[in-house]
């Protein structure tokens, strides 16, 4: 049975679809894997891949993912998988989404992936959601650019992550040097494009900084003021284990720190979702 704690993207032994229970989506998700190499260009300290490696996705065989999705999309809408894989509660395709075992914007055809999605979500009328999981570094990209103004028309939803401000606290969580400038400058080409919800995973390891929530909620004021026009913000803390070096150390955010953390975020007028 498909749960919000295996997320195993070879559930169903497809190289880029794969099923699974999401929480933020409130039921089935399923998800595109835009990079079965397990390469990534950051390296999230909470991350639930095995064997991650630093690099980029490949380019994307069209053909196997039309023929992947196009029946897989078969089998979940006509046929019997919700009823022998998923707990009853959760039987409702609630989203496709583009994401998996690295940053799926660094695929080099991720235009082209995106207007294929499009094209099957037309064909088999799914009036659902089109979601892109990113950490948000190619958002600037003329070619992702063009495959999120294509999301957009499919009731699309960027999924933009915001773990950590700083450079050295985005160092220790997601394995890269971020500025918040750089951060808000990217959300902003995201936001511009296609509507845009801010996703962030709190762990005991932010929270151990007393100024981690008051940054927060200040750099949330500042894009604001700015202009940035978001959905909102995704709170979650942690429901797989991490596969990388010292994630087993992790400490998940209790329910009532995220609670609290997303008082002080709606106290900016902004809605807030915690998982």
């Amino acid at each position: 049975m498909l749960s919000i704690y295996n997320h195993d993207r070879d559930i169903v032994q497809l190289t880029y679809v794969y099923p699974v229970v999401s929480r933020r989506a409130g039921g089935v998700s399923l998800g595109i894997n835009l990079n079965p190499n397990n390469k990534c260009n950051w390296q999230c300290i909470y991350c639930q891949v095995p064997n991650l490696q630093r690099g980029v996705a490949d380019v994307v065989d069209l053909t196997v993912l039309e023929k992947e999705l196009d029946s897989f999309l078969v089998e979940i809408l006509h046929g019997t998988y919700m009823q022998q894989h998923v707990p009853e509660q959760c039987r409702q395709l609630q989203d496709l989404a583009i994401s998996g075992n690295g940053e799926p914007t660094t695929c080099p055809n991720f235009s082209d992936v995106v207007a294929l999605i499009v094209r099957l979500m037309q064909k088999h009328q799914l009036d659902i959601p089109l979601r892109l999981i990113s950490n948000g570094s190619y958002m600037h990209k003329a070619y992702i650019q063009q495959g999120l103004a294509l999301m957009a028309k499919q009731q699309g939803e960027v999924w933009f992550k915001v773990d950590a401000l700083g450079e050295a606290m985005s160092k220790a969580i997601n394995g890269v040097s971020l500025s918040a400038s750089w951060q808000a400058k990217q959300l902003q080409q995201a936001a511009q494009a296609c509507p845009t919800w801010i996703q962030t995973c709190v762990m005991q390891q932010q929270l151990d900084d007393d100024m981690y929530m008051g940054n927060y909620v200040r750099w949330l004021k500042d894009v604001l003021i700015q202009g940035v026009s978001i959905e909102g913000v995704l709170l979650y803390g942690l429901a797989r284990p991490s596969m990388q070096n010292g994630g087993d150390k992790l400490v998940s955010a209790d329910k009532a720190e995220l609670v609290l953390f997303a008082q002080k975020i709606e106290s900016l007028g902004l809605a807030v979702k915690v998982s």
